[in-house]
């Protein structure tokens, strides 16, 4: 379809801003974004919708516009809901690289506008596609009308007999066509092989047979408000992107068809752009509360923001819950240097800063997935989770019923226990360890802590340290995905309150009194290297970079506290030595 049929249409609400020479060009497809750089999206031919939250000043719109120019798109749309009149500096950009310019009457939806191009644009296509877009408003609807995504799959499955599901990366499944159900381990391994094959940059659809059957995946692009930060490093969102797998071979498919598929992902993307939406209530209480714990807060204005947060996460509970608290993070190194040193792919060759990578957005939206609850049945599985990210890492609030709490069992008419409700970190990555591995391929890591459950506002601040030891804990460990649990620190952090002062001056001084002698004399500044080492959970490149030195003259430092102490820091028990006797200094 052509430009000027979109605005020879009333009911889209589009007005040019500009010359109309450029009229005649071909719509291929629509794509709503927000993004400053929306380059790895587009393929060209495009008619890009935006609300303009990328804009933050009159400079931003000439690269924005450039890059759009230079991927090919036939048009943009700008909506007037966020700033009213369009700004001119948009205007006067979009005509210098000759590229239309509409704007989007506030009272016009951007999926009124998509529904009608993939309409027109699919009209000719195989297949019934049009009866999906017609459905669209009713199908990403929350209400009696609605359906979620199970509806185009259904459609899917009568108008064109393909069988589909849309998971998660983690391989869950979120939507599927009618009665039919993927089995877990199935969906596991299609998401690790989607990961895999996004990671080393080949393009979709994917072909992939598990257990005799072939499947087609088709990623499902989050461009929407809850997208990661613009980057054209696939790592940034190859863990949080959904996908559609579709049982057929669609390596032969005609481009019409593939076309038509790649409609149907728009359509879904919808969805989870609402979903993330709904999110953001549930990730703002996490941040709130993580805030009051790590500041100090009084006990009095945690337990306050913890009464709102509760019957958010945990709609109808009766009872004060329990929570707790899981940390994780996700960190990137480089493959090719560590193969170029012989360096082992274990916990010390990883870190952000050797990658540029922000990695508290993709923790966050890891644990989101990884902490659903599989008993949650629903348009959203993730309503018990609270999950905020400050720096590097991800923090979940979890809230849990009282545990232990009688229950009345309709069946024998006597009172049983809840089975414990608690998270343990040895069966949380169980199912989902393939396909993050995949994903994490062979230069990243996922760590992940777990605390006790605890019951007061008090306990919160002992619930987050504790997890986030559990997690250097689990940071120790070779492998991809690593987690630990509460109950792995029980013989040190949690009991060294009690140690004897004289056995810890002891251990203490048989360590690091070595290493301060040697700081005293030379002014080498073992000691905080060392804990500078072990906070980053021995990475060589991050550490280097938060001492500002040069990785040779942190390994030579490091080195001589191995030769003062006759300790070995790449063991998890020296490690832990250290960790300890600084702790207890």
């Amino acid at each position: 379809m052509r430009l000027r049929a979109l605005l020879e249409t009333d009911a889209l609400g589009l007005r040019l801003l500009g010359d109309d020479d450029e009229l005649d060009r071909t719509v291929r497809g629509v794509m709503t974004t927000d993004l400053r750089d929306p380059s790895r999206y587009l393929s060209g031919g495009e008619l890009v919708l935006t609300g303009l939250a990328w804009r933050r000043d009159a400079a931003d719109s000439e690269p924005f516009v450039r890059i759009l120019a230079g991927a090919g798109v036939a048009g943009l749309a700008a909506g007037e809901a966020e700033l009213g009149d369009i700004p001119g500096d948009l205007v006067e950009a979009c005509a210098r690289h000759r590229l239309p310019l509409f704007a989007v009457n506030e009272t016009v939806a951007f999926a009124t506008i998509t529904e009608h191009v993939v309409r027109q644009v699919s009209g000719e296509r195989a297949g019934d596609l049009a009866a999906v877009v017609d459905r669209h408003r009713r199908l990403m609807t929350s209400g009696p009308a609605g359906g979620g995504p199970e509806v185009v799959l259904d459609l899917l499955g009568s108008d064109l007999d393909l069988h589909a599901w849309v998971l998660s990366p983690t391989g869950r499944q979120i939507a599927g066509a009618g009665e039919t159900s993927l089995p877990g381990p199935v969906g596991a391994a299609l998401a690790g092989r989607h990961l895999a094959a996004t990671r080393t940059g080949r393009r979709a659809p994917h072909r992939a047979t598990v257990e005799g059957t072939t499947y087609s995946l088709f990623p499902i692009r989050n461009t929407g408000r809850g997208a990661l930060p613009a980057s054209r490093d696939v790592r940034e969102s190859v863990l949080s992107d959904w996908l559609l797998a579709v049982e057929a071979d669609a390596s032969d498919w005609p481009p019409a068809r593939l076309d038509l598929l790649q409609g149907v992902t728009q359509l879904i993307a919808v969805e989870r752009d609402r979903r993330d939406a709904a999110r953001t209530v549930r990730r703002r209480l996490a941040h709130e509360v993580l805030e009051l714990v790590q500041t100090g807060a009084p006990p009095a204005e945690i337990a306050a923001r913890l009464r709102v947060a509760a019957p958010v996460l945990l709609p109808g509970l009766g009872t004060a819950p329990h929570w707790q608290v899981v940390v994780a993070r996700v960190e990137w190194g480089d493959a090719e240097d560590r193969s170029a040193t012989g360096t082992p792919a274990g916990p010390g060759s990883f870190g952000p800063s050797g990658s540029g990578i922000a990695g508290g957005p993709v923790a966050q939206a890891l644990l989101e997935e990884i902490l659903v609850d599989p008993a949650v049945t629903g348009p959203d599985t993730a309503d018990r989770i609270a999950v905020a990210h400050t720096g590097e890492e991800a923090v979940a609030l979890v809230p849990l019923p009282a545990l232990g709490a009688p229950a009345p069992d309709r069946d024998a008419g006597t009172d049983t226990t809840h089975e414990d409700p608690a998270l343990h970190a040895d069966v949380l990555l169980a199912a989902v360890r393939e396909p993050l591995s995949a994903g994490l391929a062979d230069d990243g890591r996922l760590t992940l802590g777990v605390s006790a459950a605890v019951h007061s506002p008090e306990g919160l601040r002992g619930a987050l340290e504790e997890a986030r030891h559990a997690r250097r804990v689990a940071a120790a460990r070779p492998g991809r995905v690593c987690a630990a649990g509460h109950h792995e620190l029980a013989s040190h952090v949690l009991l060294l309150p009690f140690v004897p002062d004289d056995v810890r001056r002891a251990f203490t001084a048989r360590l690091l009194d070595p290493l301060r002698d040697y700081d005293r004399r030379h002014r080498a500044e073992l000691i905080p290297t060392l804990e500078a080492f072990l906070d980053c959970d021995g990475s060589w490149t991050r550490c280097a970079a938060r001492l500002h030195l040069h990785v040779n003259t942190l390994r030579y430092r490091v080195g001589r506290i191995e030769q003062l102490t006759g300790r070995d820091l790449s063991r998890l028990e020296d490690k832990l030595d250290f960790f300890l006797a600084l702790r207890m200094s």
